[in-house]
C-alpha cells in the first residue's frame, strides 16, 4: 500500500504542476483582455482557485468535528504560503510589492488574524500563562458569530477589490493586449483549476495516509502534510508566475489566498459546525501573526521583497516547522 500512496502523490504532484502553469496563461491573459490589472486577478480568481484544497479540507473535517485539522489546515496553510511560497520566489528573484498591497491586503490579512488571536487565546497570553497550558487543551471557540464577522469582512474586502479594480481598468491604455481569446482563456483556466484541484486532493489523501502510518497526532497532520499538501497549488502556481514575469500575480495569489483562508475557509467552517481551539493552535496563530507582520515590514523597506529577505523567511518557516515537531 505504500509504493500505491508513493505513486499517487507522484501523479499528484504532476498534475499539480500542469495545471498551475495552465491557470497562470489562463489569469494572465484573461487580465488582459479585460484590461484588469494582474495583482488582482492573483487576488481573486487564482488565489480561490488554487485554495479550493485547503476550503474542502477545512470544510470537510469541520463537518466530521475534525476540529483539530480544520483550524490548523488554515494556518499551517498561510504560514507555507507566506513563508516558503512568497518566501521561495523572493529568493529566486526580488519581488515588487505595490503600495497598494502593503495598504490594504497586508492589513486584511493581519489584522483579522491577530484578532483571532487575542479572541481565543486572550485569556492564555497574559503573564505567561499560554507557557503552562497544555497543548491539547481547549482555550476558545470560534463561534458562529464569529464567523459571519468573517465571512462579513470578506465581503467587503472583495467589494472594494472590485470597485479599485473597475477604476484602475478606466486608466489602462486602449493598447493592453492580449495573446488569447476569451473562451480559450477560460478553457485554459478551468483545464488548469481542474487539474489543481484532483492534483492537491491526490497529494493530501496519500500524505495524509502516509504520515498515519507513522503515528503523527491529528494537529500536527493538520499543520504539517495536509497544509503543505493544500498548499502546493499556492506554491506551484507562483513559482511557475514568477518565473514567467507575473510578479503581481504571484503577490496576489499569497495575498489572496491567505485571506481567503483566514476569513472564508474558517468562517465558513465555523458556521458549519463551530470550531474549538487548543493552546496549540494559538501558538501558531502568534506565530502566524508575527511572521506576517514581518513580511509587511520586509515589503514596505524599499516596496519590495528581497533575495535576503526570501531566504530568511524560508529559514524561519523550517524553524517553525521544527518546533511544531518537537513540541
Amino acid at each position: 500500500m505504500v509504493a500505491l500512496y508513493l505513486l499517487i502523490l507522484v501523479l499528484g504532484f504532476a498534475a499539480l504542476v500542469k495545471g498551475a502553469d495552465l491557470f497562470v496563461d489562463g489569469s494572465s491573459a484573461l487580465a488582459r483582455v479585460f484590461r484588469v490589472p494582474s495583482l488582482v486577478i492573483g487576488l481573486t480568481v487564482v488565489a480561490l482557485g488554487t485554495s479550493a484544497p485547503e476550503f474542502a479540507v477545512s470544510t470537510v473535517a469541520a463537518a466530521n468535528g475534525s476540529n483539530e485539522i480544520a483550524m490548523s489546515n488554515v494556518v499551517g496553510s498561510n504560514l507555507f504560503n507566506l513563508l516558503v511560497v512568497l518566501g521561495s520566489c523572493a529568493a529566486m528573484k526580488a519581488v515588487p510589492v505595490q503600495g497598494s498591497v502593503l495598504k490594504a491586503d497586508f492589513p486584511v490579512s493581519v489584522l483579522p488574524t491577530a484578532g483571532l488571536l487575542l479572541l481565543l487565546g486572550g485569556g492564555t497570553l497574559p503573564g505567561g500563562s499560554l507557557l503552562r497550558t497544555p497543548m491539547a487543551a481547549t482555550v476558545g471557540t470560534v463561534t458562529r458569530p464569529v464567523a459571519a464577522c468573517l465571512i462579513l469582512i470578506y465581503g467587503i474586502y472583495l467589494f472594494c477589490l472590485v470597485r479599485t479594480a473597475r477604476k484602475r481598468r478606466q486608466k489602462e491604455e486602449d493598447s493592453f493586449g492580449y495573446k488569447y481569446s476569451r473562451r480559450k482563456c477560460m478553457v485554459l483556466i478551468l483545464a488548469g483549476f481542474a487539474l489543481i484541484a484532483a492534483g492537491g486532493q491526490a497529494v493530501v489523501e496519500s500524505a495524509k495516509q502516509l504520515a498515519a502510518a507513522l503515528g503523527m497526532t491529528e494537529t500536527l497532520i493538520g499543520l504539517t502534510v495536509v497544509s503543505l499538501g493544500t498548499s502546493l497549488p499556492e506554491l506551484v502556481t507562483s513559482i511557475v508566475a514568477s518565473r514567467k514575469g507575473e510578479t503581481e500575480l504571484a503577490v496576489g495569489n499569497v495575498m489572496g489566498s491567505n485571506i481567503f483562508n483566514m476569513l472564508m475557509i474558517t468562517g465558513v467552517s465555523a458556521a458549519i459546525h463551530p470550531v474549538a481551539v487548543n493552546a496549540a493552535c494559538i501558538w501558531d496563530l502568534l506565530v502566524l501573526t508575527v511572521t506576517s507582520a514581518m513580511a509587511w515590514v520586509f515589503g514596505a523597506t524599499g516596496r519590495k521583497i528581497n533575495r535576503a529577505e526570501g531566504a530568511a523567511m524560508c529559514l524561519a518557516y523550517a524553524g517553525v516547522m521544527v518546533f511544531a515537531i518537537l513540541r
